[in-house]
């Protein structure tokens, strides 16, 4: 298989191919425009299948979706393969998402009910509960708010019981700075995904960058004068194919490379799940990685480079003969990567694409608050739809949960007066 009948299989299995009449529209790649593709002609409008007249990609993911049999009678049949979709069960989903909020406070609360309370040693008043600290984080960037306007949320939830104290935004700015917050946050986004232990089997490992408020200024002195580029956050994360819960994370400066955290993401994930296969693209591919995903038990899906060879370790001998003789088997399983992109994109418009913090430290930890709220909220829906039942959901507010919402569906809302406004409170 050569570029343009990969990159055309990518196009039949991402994009949708659509027939009009004999000639068939086929989505570019790289920007919002489509070609047009006569299978009978075997043109395109494409570039390079106007200046080389070779069988373009767009030509390639025609052919995928449109297969074409002769008959000894000369007669031609076609069968067109169309896009799988899958029926979503709008009446569970549309409960997750009506009492997500409510299910990620009660779930959050669990989670931060096993969180430790370092001593206090020496006199002064007693700092705040840990708990409630990284409670508080976790509601304001749940939120998408400032500090400031998440303090009402907060209340809210000491209100409901979740947490004792409603800590001050100045607290969790300066609690979000200590670098001892990372690993916690992080063993608590390993916790958040352990109940799909039993779904999740295959993971994809890949990274995304998160943009930040700061920049590093340096003096150019070719160009004589003060240049400036903004930094950036990168999050590397273990990403499980079937729910997109990530299983483990890892983040760093904006400049880091991507392949040295492979290994340490694929060991942690095997602590709490049973490993079976791995796929990264071409950045992770080596000899390191691919024997780190066969310690744990697991079979490598990488991507090859062009100029990769046979020759190597026998884990990158098994993965080439694999890739040689069984390709569509090998790219059925790499191709599971792309859900770490549906993952990221996800967290990104829920959450945001950026941090609001300022300090190094405290804009690590607000990416792995970013994490931990979207695990809560796959897990939120993973009950809806799968059944699972985390261990770590406090039961009374579970049943305080399904108590309220059999409230609201029994009850009915009252009329408002009509001589108030609409957004007059009840």
């Amino acid at each position: 298989m050569d570029a343009r009948q990969l990159k055309g299989f990518e196009i039949a299995k991402d994009k949708r191919l659509k027939c009009k009449g004999a000639l068939w529209l086929v989505p570019s790649q790289t920007h919002a425009g489509h070609y047009l593709v006569d299978p009978r002609e075997g043109s395109c409008t494409c570039l390079d299948h106007e200046t080389r007249a070779v069988k373009c990609k767009h030509q390639w993911a025609v052919a995928y979706v449109r297969h074409e049999v002769v008959h000894p009678d000369g007669s031609v049949e076609t069968t067109e393969v169309m896009r799988v979709t899958y029926r979503q069960d709008w009446a569970r989903y549309n409960a997750a998402q009506c009492g997500e909020k409510e299910t990620v406070q009660a779930l959050l609360r669990g989670l931060c009910e096993g969180i430790v309370q370092p001593r206090h040693e020496g006199r002064g008043r007693p700092p705040l509960p840990l708990a409630d600290v990284v409670y508080g984080a976790a509601m304001k960037v749940y939120t998408g708010m400032s500090g400031r306007r998440a303090t009402t949320d907060i209340r809210e939830c000491q209100a409901k019981g979740h947490i004792d104290h409603a800590a001050h935004y100045n607290s969790l700015f300066a609690y979000l700075k200590r670098e001892d917050l990372t690993p916690l946050l992080t063993s608590l986004i390993e916790a958040s995904a352990s109940p799909l232990a039993e779904i999740e089997h295959d993971f994809a490992v890949d990274a995304t960058g998160f943009s930040t408020s700061t920049y590093t200024r340096w003096f150019d002195v070719k160009w004589g004068r003060e240049v400036k580029r903004q930094a950036w956050v990168k999050a590397h994360a273990s990403v499980g194919v079937k729910t997109n819960v990530i299983a483990a994370v890892t983040v760093t400066d904006g400049d880091s490379h991507d392949s040295p955290e492979m290994p340490s993401l694929v060991e942690r994930t095997a602590r709490r799940f049973d490993v079976r296969e791995v796929s990264g693209d071409k950045a992770y591919l080596s000899h390191a990685n691919l024997a780190a995903i066969e310690a744990v038990g697991a079979v490598p899906y990488v991507s090859f480079k062009k100029n990769s060879k046979s020759d190597g370790s026998e884990a990158w001998r098994r993965m080439w003969l694999t890739y040689s003789l069984h390709r569509d088997e090998f790219l059925s399983h790499y191709h599971k990567r792309s859900n770490s992109e549906t993952t990221f994109s996800a967290i990104k418009r829920k959450f945001g694409a950026a941090v609001r913090s300022k300090h190094f430290t405290a804009q690590v930890n607000e990416v792995l608050l970013k994490v931990l709220c979207y695990n809560l909220t796959v897990l939120t829906h993973s009950m809806r739809e799968l059944g699972v039942e985390p261990g770590f959901a406090p039961a009374r507010a579970a049943d305080e949960i399904e108590a309220r919402e059999a409230d609201s569906a029994a009850q009915e809302i009252p009329a408002m007066p009509r001589n108030q406004p609409d957004y007059a409170p009840f």
